[in-house]
Protein backbone atom coordinates (compact mmCIF):
# COMPACT_ATOMS: atom_id res chain seq x y z
CA UNK A 1 0.00 0.00 0.00
CA UNK A 2 3.04 2.29 0.05
CA UNK A 3 4.08 4.54 2.92
CA UNK A 4 5.97 3.60 6.06
CA UNK A 5 4.40 0.77 8.07
CA UNK A 6 3.75 1.47 11.73
CA UNK A 7 5.94 -0.58 14.07
CA UNK A 8 3.73 -1.91 16.84
CA UNK A 9 4.91 -1.89 20.45
CA UNK A 10 1.83 -3.02 22.38
CA UNK A 11 -1.81 -3.99 22.17
CA UNK A 12 -4.77 -4.13 24.55
CA UNK A 13 -8.28 -5.24 23.72
CA UNK A 14 -9.30 -3.85 20.34
CA UNK A 15 -6.40 -1.42 20.05
CA UNK A 16 -2.70 -1.31 19.19
CA UNK A 17 -0.06 1.41 19.62
CA UNK A 18 2.94 2.09 17.45
CA UNK A 19 6.48 3.20 18.30
CA UNK A 20 5.47 6.85 17.83
CA UNK A 21 2.73 6.52 20.44
CA UNK A 22 -0.20 6.56 17.99
CA UNK A 23 -3.14 4.31 18.80
CA UNK A 24 -5.29 2.43 16.29
CA UNK A 25 -8.48 0.40 16.30
CA UNK A 26 -7.11 -2.91 15.04
CA UNK A 27 -8.96 -5.10 12.53
CA UNK A 28 -5.96 -7.29 11.66
CA UNK A 29 -5.67 -9.06 15.01
CA UNK A 30 -2.30 -10.62 14.18
CA UNK A 31 -3.99 -11.89 10.98
CA UNK A 32 -6.70 -13.80 12.81
CA UNK A 33 -5.50 -15.49 16.03
CA UNK A 34 -6.63 -12.82 18.47
CA UNK A 35 -10.33 -13.64 18.57
CA UNK A 36 -10.40 -12.40 22.19
CA UNK A 37 -8.46 -9.24 21.39
CA UNK A 38 -4.95 -8.19 22.39
CA UNK A 39 -3.43 -9.20 25.72
CA UNK A 40 -6.51 -10.94 27.06
CA UNK A 41 -5.91 -11.18 30.83
CA UNK A 42 -6.73 -14.91 31.06
CA UNK A 43 -4.46 -15.77 28.12
CA UNK A 44 -1.58 -13.71 29.51
CA UNK A 45 -2.01 -15.29 32.97
CA UNK A 46 -1.92 -18.80 31.47
CA UNK A 47 1.27 -17.97 29.54
CA UNK A 48 3.00 -16.53 32.62
CA UNK A 49 2.02 -19.43 34.84
CA UNK A 50 3.22 -22.00 32.32
CA UNK A 51 6.45 -20.14 31.49
CA UNK A 52 7.37 -20.13 35.16
CA UNK A 53 7.55 -23.94 34.98
CA UNK A 54 9.76 -24.02 31.87
CA UNK A 55 9.53 -23.14 28.19
CA UNK A 56 10.06 -26.47 26.44
CA UNK A 57 10.89 -30.07 27.31
CA UNK A 58 10.95 -32.18 24.15
CA UNK A 59 8.73 -34.65 25.99
CA UNK A 60 4.98 -35.16 26.47
CA UNK A 61 3.07 -32.73 28.66
CA UNK A 62 -0.43 -32.81 30.09
CA UNK A 63 -1.31 -29.62 28.20
CA UNK A 64 -0.74 -31.35 24.84
CA UNK A 65 -3.19 -34.08 25.73
CA UNK A 66 -5.71 -31.54 27.01
CA UNK A 67 -5.47 -29.56 23.76
CA UNK A 68 -5.82 -32.69 21.63
CA UNK A 69 -8.87 -33.89 23.56
CA UNK A 70 -10.50 -30.47 23.30
CA UNK A 71 -9.92 -30.25 19.54
CA UNK A 72 -11.33 -33.72 18.92
CA UNK A 73 -14.42 -32.74 20.90
CA UNK A 74 -15.01 -29.38 19.23
CA UNK A 75 -14.07 -30.03 15.58
CA UNK A 76 -16.21 -32.48 13.55
CA UNK A 77 -14.42 -35.57 12.27
CA UNK A 78 -11.23 -35.27 14.31
CA UNK A 79 -10.70 -38.80 15.65
CA UNK A 80 -6.98 -38.19 16.17
CA UNK A 81 -4.93 -35.00 16.07
CA UNK A 82 -1.23 -34.13 15.84
CA UNK A 83 0.06 -30.81 17.18
CA UNK A 84 2.65 -28.83 15.23
CA UNK A 85 4.12 -25.34 15.46
CA UNK A 86 2.19 -23.43 12.76
CA UNK A 87 -0.69 -23.58 10.33
CA UNK A 88 1.84 -23.77 7.50
CA UNK A 89 3.42 -26.88 9.02
CA UNK A 90 -0.03 -28.38 9.57
CA UNK A 91 -1.03 -28.05 5.92
CA UNK A 92 2.31 -29.32 4.62
CA UNK A 93 2.07 -32.34 6.93
CA UNK A 94 -1.52 -33.03 5.90
CA UNK A 95 -0.50 -33.08 2.22
CA UNK A 96 2.30 -35.55 2.96
CA UNK A 97 -0.13 -37.70 4.91
CA UNK A 98 -2.71 -37.62 2.11
CA UNK A 99 -0.10 -38.83 -0.37
CA UNK A 100 1.11 -41.50 2.03
CA UNK A 101 -2.41 -42.75 2.73
CA UNK A 102 -3.62 -42.86 -0.87
CA UNK A 103 -0.36 -43.81 -2.57
CA UNK A 104 -1.06 -41.04 -5.10
CA UNK A 105 0.96 -37.96 -5.97
CA UNK A 106 -1.28 -35.19 -7.34
CA UNK A 107 -2.69 -32.37 -5.22
CA UNK A 108 -5.62 -30.26 -6.37
CA UNK A 109 -5.68 -26.80 -4.83
CA UNK A 110 -7.31 -23.39 -4.97
CA UNK A 111 -5.11 -20.35 -4.40
CA UNK A 112 -1.74 -20.43 -2.63
CA UNK A 113 -0.98 -23.29 -0.23
CA UNK A 114 2.38 -23.45 1.52
CA UNK A 115 4.96 -25.32 -0.55
CA UNK A 116 2.58 -25.45 -3.52
CA UNK A 117 3.19 -21.91 -4.71
CA UNK A 118 1.85 -22.36 -8.22
CA UNK A 119 -0.74 -20.41 -10.13
CA UNK A 120 -3.20 -21.31 -12.86
CA UNK A 121 -2.60 -20.35 -16.46
CA UNK A 122 -5.19 -19.15 -18.95
CA UNK A 123 -6.53 -22.54 -20.01
CA UNK A 124 -9.63 -24.24 -18.66
CA UNK A 125 -7.38 -26.68 -16.82
CA UNK A 126 -3.67 -26.32 -16.20
CA UNK A 127 -0.94 -27.97 -14.20
CA UNK A 128 0.18 -24.54 -13.10
CA UNK A 129 3.11 -22.18 -13.44
CA UNK A 130 5.59 -21.26 -10.69
CA UNK A 131 4.39 -18.39 -8.53
CA UNK A 132 7.51 -18.27 -6.39
CA UNK A 133 11.21 -18.82 -6.96
CA UNK A 134 12.48 -22.03 -5.40
CA UNK A 135 9.50 -24.24 -6.29
CA UNK A 136 10.86 -27.25 -8.24
CA UNK A 137 9.27 -28.27 -11.56
CA UNK A 138 8.54 -31.71 -10.09
CA UNK A 139 6.30 -30.12 -7.44
CA UNK A 140 4.52 -28.01 -10.04
CA UNK A 141 3.92 -31.06 -12.24
CA UNK A 142 2.06 -32.75 -9.38
CA UNK A 143 -0.16 -29.74 -8.63
CA UNK A 144 -3.53 -29.12 -10.25
CA UNK A 145 -5.10 -25.68 -9.95
CA UNK A 146 -8.75 -24.87 -10.55
CA UNK A 147 -10.64 -21.66 -9.70
CA UNK A 148 -12.38 -21.48 -6.35
CA UNK A 149 -16.18 -21.83 -6.68
CA UNK A 150 -15.96 -23.20 -10.26
CA UNK A 151 -17.61 -26.65 -10.23
CA UNK A 152 -17.36 -27.01 -14.01
CA UNK A 153 -13.57 -26.89 -14.01
CA UNK A 154 -13.49 -28.99 -10.87
CA UNK A 155 -15.46 -31.70 -12.69
CA UNK A 156 -13.05 -31.44 -15.62
CA UNK A 157 -10.03 -31.87 -13.37
CA UNK A 158 -11.41 -35.01 -11.77
CA UNK A 159 -12.55 -36.31 -15.15
CA UNK A 160 -9.00 -36.17 -16.47
CA UNK A 161 -6.87 -36.82 -13.38
CA UNK A 162 -9.23 -38.34 -10.79
CA UNK A 163 -7.36 -41.63 -10.38
CA UNK A 164 -4.09 -39.84 -9.52
CA UNK A 165 -5.40 -37.14 -7.16
CA UNK A 166 -4.31 -37.77 -3.56
CA UNK A 167 -6.33 -34.93 -2.11
CA UNK A 168 -8.10 -31.67 -2.66
CA UNK A 169 -7.03 -28.95 -0.24
CA UNK A 170 -9.29 -25.94 0.09
CA UNK A 171 -9.99 -23.04 2.37
CA UNK A 172 -13.74 -23.64 2.80
CA UNK A 173 -14.09 -19.87 3.09
CA UNK A 174 -11.31 -18.33 1.02
CA UNK A 175 -9.34 -15.81 3.03
CA UNK A 176 -6.18 -15.21 1.03
CA UNK A 177 -7.75 -13.50 -1.99
CA UNK A 178 -9.85 -11.32 0.30
CA UNK A 179 -12.91 -12.98 1.85
CA UNK A 180 -14.82 -15.14 -0.66
CA UNK A 181 -17.56 -17.45 0.57
CA UNK A 182 -18.44 -20.76 -1.10
CA UNK A 183 -21.27 -20.77 -3.62
CA UNK A 184 -24.20 -23.04 -2.81
CA UNK A 185 -23.23 -26.62 -3.57
CA UNK A 186 -19.51 -26.00 -4.12
CA UNK A 187 -18.22 -27.68 -0.96
CA UNK A 188 -20.76 -30.47 -1.33
CA UNK A 189 -19.54 -31.13 -4.88
CA UNK A 190 -15.98 -31.31 -3.59
CA UNK A 191 -17.04 -33.93 -1.05
CA UNK A 192 -18.92 -35.92 -3.70
CA UNK A 193 -16.03 -35.95 -6.18
CA UNK A 194 -13.41 -36.89 -3.58
CA UNK A 195 -15.53 -39.78 -2.33
CA UNK A 196 -16.24 -41.03 -5.86
CA UNK A 197 -12.59 -40.94 -6.95
CA UNK A 198 -10.95 -42.09 -3.71
CA UNK A 199 -9.25 -38.76 -2.97
CA UNK A 200 -9.12 -37.13 0.44
CA UNK A 201 -10.84 -33.82 1.12
CA UNK A 202 -8.62 -31.56 3.22
CA UNK A 203 -10.15 -28.45 4.76
CA UNK A 204 -7.54 -25.78 5.42
CA UNK A 205 -9.21 -24.21 8.46
CA UNK A 206 -6.11 -22.41 9.67
CA UNK A 207 -8.01 -19.17 9.17
CA UNK A 208 -11.66 -20.27 9.49
CA UNK A 209 -11.15 -22.61 12.45
CA UNK A 210 -12.87 -21.10 15.52
CA UNK A 211 -13.40 -17.90 13.49
CA UNK A 212 -16.59 -18.65 11.53
CA UNK A 213 -18.17 -20.99 14.12
CA UNK A 214 -17.18 -23.04 17.16
CA UNK A 215 -16.86 -26.16 14.99
CA UNK A 216 -15.32 -24.27 12.07
CA UNK A 217 -16.55 -24.28 8.48
CA UNK A 218 -17.47 -27.98 8.67
CA UNK A 219 -20.07 -27.16 11.28
CA UNK A 220 -21.22 -24.02 9.48
CA UNK A 221 -21.72 -25.62 6.05
CA UNK A 222 -22.45 -29.22 7.02
CA UNK A 223 -19.70 -30.78 4.88
CA UNK A 224 -17.32 -33.28 6.47
CA UNK A 225 -13.66 -33.30 5.46
CA UNK A 226 -11.27 -36.25 5.76
CA UNK A 227 -8.48 -34.10 7.20
CA UNK A 228 -8.58 -30.66 8.79
CA UNK A 229 -5.69 -28.28 9.41
CA UNK A 230 -5.83 -25.69 12.19
CA UNK A 231 -3.73 -22.79 13.41
CA UNK A 232 -4.07 -19.15 14.46
CA UNK A 233 -6.89 -19.16 17.09
CA UNK A 234 -5.74 -22.45 18.65
CA UNK A 235 -2.50 -20.66 19.61
CA UNK A 236 -4.21 -17.56 20.98
CA UNK A 237 -1.48 -15.38 19.46
CA UNK A 238 1.38 -17.84 19.87
CA UNK A 239 2.69 -20.35 17.28
CA UNK A 240 0.57 -23.51 17.38
CA UNK A 241 -0.91 -25.60 14.58
CA UNK A 242 -2.65 -28.95 14.35
CA UNK A 243 -3.95 -31.41 11.81
CA UNK A 244 -6.34 -34.28 12.34
CA UNK A 245 -9.05 -36.41 10.85
CA UNK A 246 -10.29 -39.95 10.42
CA UNK A 247 -8.55 -42.53 12.58
CA UNK A 248 -7.52 -44.83 9.72
CA UNK A 249 -5.81 -41.90 7.98
CA UNK A 250 -4.09 -40.48 11.06
CA UNK A 251 -2.79 -43.91 12.05
CA UNK A 252 -0.53 -43.77 8.98
CA UNK A 253 1.63 -41.25 10.86
CA UNK A 254 4.76 -42.56 12.59
CA UNK A 255 5.19 -44.28 14.95
CA UNK A 256 1.92 -46.09 14.10
CA UNK A 257 2.51 -45.90 10.34
CA UNK A 258 5.08 -45.10 7.65
CA UNK A 259 4.45 -41.34 7.20
CA UNK A 260 7.10 -39.48 9.19
CA UNK A 261 6.31 -36.16 10.87
CA UNK A 262 8.05 -34.55 13.82
CA UNK A 263 8.99 -31.16 15.22
CA UNK A 264 11.16 -30.30 18.20
CA UNK A 265 8.85 -27.56 19.50
CA UNK A 266 5.54 -29.12 18.48
CA UNK A 267 3.04 -28.82 21.30
CA UNK A 268 5.21 -26.26 23.09
CA UNK A 269 3.61 -25.93 26.55
CA UNK A 270 3.62 -22.11 26.68
CA UNK A 271 2.01 -21.77 23.26
CA UNK A 272 -0.49 -24.52 24.01
CA UNK A 273 -1.41 -22.81 27.28
CA UNK A 274 -2.27 -19.62 25.36
CA UNK A 275 -4.40 -21.62 22.95
CA UNK A 276 -6.21 -23.54 25.66
CA UNK A 277 -7.07 -20.36 27.53
CA UNK A 278 -8.52 -18.95 24.30
CA UNK A 279 -10.48 -22.07 23.39
CA UNK A 280 -12.01 -22.27 26.85
CA UNK A 281 -13.38 -18.72 26.62
CA UNK A 282 -14.85 -19.00 23.12
CA UNK A 283 -17.08 -21.89 24.26
CA UNK A 284 -19.17 -19.48 26.30
CA UNK A 285 -22.82 -19.62 25.11
CA UNK A 286 -23.60 -16.85 22.64
CA UNK A 287 -19.95 -16.05 21.92
CA UNK A 288 -20.27 -16.54 18.16
CA UNK A 289 -23.68 -14.92 17.97
CA UNK A 290 -22.19 -11.76 19.46
CA UNK A 291 -19.03 -11.93 17.35
CA UNK A 292 -21.02 -12.40 14.14
CA UNK A 293 -23.46 -9.63 15.00
CA UNK A 294 -20.63 -7.18 15.72
CA UNK A 295 -18.93 -8.01 12.43
CA UNK A 296 -22.17 -7.63 10.46
CA UNK A 297 -22.78 -4.29 12.17
CA UNK A 298 -19.36 -3.10 10.99
CA UNK A 299 -20.01 -4.22 7.40
CA UNK A 300 -23.51 -2.72 7.31
CA UNK A 301 -22.17 0.60 8.55
CA UNK A 302 -19.34 0.68 6.02
CA UNK A 303 -21.73 -0.17 3.18
CA UNK A 304 -24.10 2.60 4.26
CA UNK A 305 -21.30 5.18 4.49
CA UNK A 306 -20.03 4.29 1.02
CA UNK A 307 -23.50 4.57 -0.52
CA UNK A 308 -23.95 7.95 1.13
CA UNK A 309 -20.97 9.28 -0.81
CA UNK A 310 -21.56 7.39 -4.06
CA UNK A 311 -18.49 5.16 -3.72
CA UNK A 312 -18.50 1.76 -5.46
CA UNK A 313 -17.89 -0.41 -2.41
CA UNK A 314 -19.22 -3.51 -0.69
CA UNK A 315 -18.34 -5.58 2.34
CA UNK A 316 -19.30 -9.02 3.56
CA UNK A 317 -18.72 -11.13 6.66
CA UNK A 318 -18.78 -14.68 8.00
CA UNK A 319 -18.50 -15.06 11.76
CA UNK A 320 -15.65 -12.82 12.89
CA UNK A 321 -14.12 -12.48 9.38
CA UNK A 322 -14.94 -9.75 6.87
CA UNK A 323 -13.91 -8.51 3.45
CA UNK A 324 -13.73 -5.01 1.96
CA UNK A 325 -14.20 -4.71 -1.80
CA UNK A 326 -14.14 -1.67 -4.06
CA UNK A 327 -16.77 -3.11 -6.40
CA UNK A 328 -20.55 -3.00 -6.32
CA UNK A 329 -21.08 -6.52 -4.95
CA UNK A 330 -18.95 -8.95 -2.90
CA UNK A 331 -16.96 -11.22 -5.24
CA UNK A 332 -17.50 -14.95 -5.54
CA UNK A 333 -14.39 -15.79 -7.58
CA UNK A 334 -10.76 -14.79 -7.97
CA UNK A 335 -11.58 -13.10 -11.28
CA UNK A 336 -14.15 -10.91 -9.55
CA UNK A 337 -11.68 -10.08 -6.78
CA UNK A 338 -9.29 -8.84 -9.46
CA UNK A 339 -12.02 -6.46 -10.68
CA UNK A 340 -11.87 -4.53 -7.40
CA UNK A 341 -10.33 -1.05 -7.57
CA UNK A 342 -7.00 -1.59 -5.82
CA UNK A 343 -6.01 2.08 -6.11
CA UNK A 344 -9.22 3.16 -4.38
CA UNK A 345 -8.55 0.66 -1.61
CA UNK A 346 -5.05 2.06 -1.17
CA UNK A 347 -6.39 5.59 -0.73
CA UNK A 348 -9.06 4.31 1.67
CA UNK A 349 -6.51 2.33 3.69
CA UNK A 350 -4.28 5.37 4.24
CA UNK A 351 -7.26 7.63 4.96
CA UNK A 352 -8.41 5.20 7.66
CA UNK A 353 -4.89 4.81 9.05
CA UNK A 354 -4.65 8.58 9.40
CA UNK A 355 -7.93 8.48 11.34
CA UNK A 356 -6.69 5.78 13.71
CA UNK A 357 -8.18 2.64 12.12
CA UNK A 358 -5.86 -0.19 11.10
CA UNK A 359 -7.18 -2.46 8.34
CA UNK A 360 -5.08 -5.10 6.60
CA UNK A 361 -2.57 -3.31 4.32
CA UNK A 362 -3.68 -5.23 1.23
CA UNK A 363 -6.70 -5.24 -1.03
CA UNK A 364 -6.59 -9.05 -1.00
CA UNK A 365 -6.63 -9.89 2.69
CA UNK A 366 -9.41 -10.64 5.15
CA UNK A 367 -10.19 -8.48 8.18
CA UNK A 368 -10.98 -9.72 11.68
CA UNK A 369 -13.23 -8.54 14.50
CA UNK A 370 -12.56 -9.72 18.05
CA UNK A 371 -14.72 -10.14 21.13
CA UNK A 372 -12.94 -7.07 22.52
CA UNK A 373 -14.42 -4.80 19.84
CA UNK A 374 -17.37 -2.81 21.17
CA UNK A 375 -20.29 -1.03 19.57
CA UNK A 376 -18.44 2.21 20.34
CA UNK A 377 -15.43 0.89 18.39
CA UNK A 378 -17.64 0.03 15.43
CA UNK A 379 -19.33 3.43 15.57
CA UNK A 380 -15.94 5.17 15.63
CA UNK A 381 -14.80 3.07 12.66
CA UNK A 382 -17.90 3.92 10.64
CA UNK A 383 -17.49 7.64 11.43
CA UNK A 384 -13.88 7.47 10.22
CA UNK A 385 -15.00 5.62 7.09
CA UNK A 386 -17.66 8.28 6.43
CA UNK A 387 -14.91 10.90 6.37
CA UNK A 388 -12.61 8.67 4.30
CA UNK A 389 -15.29 7.95 1.70
CA UNK A 390 -16.06 11.68 1.52
CA UNK A 391 -12.37 12.31 0.84
CA UNK A 392 -12.37 9.63 -1.88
Amino acid sequence: MGGTPPFIVRGAGSRIWDADGRGYLDYVGSWGPLVLGHADPDVIAAVRETADRGLSFGAPTELEAEMAELLTRLVPGLDLVRLVSSGTEATMSALRLARGFTGRTRILKFGHVDSLLVKAGSGALTLGLPDSAGVPPETIAQTLVTPYNDTERLDAAFGEFGSSIACVIVEPVAGNMNLVTPRAGFLGRLRELCTRHGALLVFDEVMTGFRVALGGAQALYGVRADLVTLGKVIGGGMPVGAFGGRREIMEKIAPLGPVYQAGTLSGNPVAVAAGLATLKKIQKPGFYDSLGAMTRSLCDGLNSAARKHGVRFSSHSVGGMFGLYFRAEPPSSYAQVMECDKEAFGRFFHAMLERGVYFAPSAYETGFVSAAHSQADVAATIAAADAAFRAL
